[in-house]
């Protein structure tokens, strides 16, 4: 059998296993008309929920919260960013521009240094 073979043969099983699992339905009469129709339950697909975008994890920025430090260092809010302190330590302290791509986990430990990629000068301080 060749491939167009196949395929009837699998609509056509397909179509007889629909047919059997259809529920059966009371046959009504339509309004003027003597002929009784079967109303059949619909077909279409129902839409598929669109994935709701993810809710922004609420940032502490209260002092009792303030495990990183950023509280202490608030004062550097609109200086450039060469006045950030140095060594900075990768694995607790990041700098990044406010428009460049960060990965989203959320460490409360690790100092965030965000500044205007324009401008150089510091506009966020937070942990994170």
């Amino acid at each position: 059998m060749g491939e167009a073979g196949v395929r009837r043969a699998a609509l056509l099983a397909l179509a007889v296993g629909l047919a059997a699992c259809a529920p059966s339905y009371p046959m009504r009469p339509e309004a003027g008309s003597a002929a009784p129709t079967i109303e059949a339950p619909s077909l279409a697909p129902s839409p598929t929920p669109m994935p709701q975008p993810r809710s922004p994890i609420p940032r502490p920025e209260t002092a009792e919260r303030d495990q990183c430090g950023a509280a202490d260092l608030q004062r550097l809010v609109g200086k450039l960013r060469t006045e950030i302190p140095v060594p900075l330590d990768p694995r607790r302290q990041r700098v990044a521009c406010t428009t460049c791509p960060v990965t989203e986990d959320f460490n409360p430990l690790r100092l965030n240094f965000f500044f205007d990629a324009e401008t150089g000068r510091i506009k966020q301080i937070r942990c994170g």
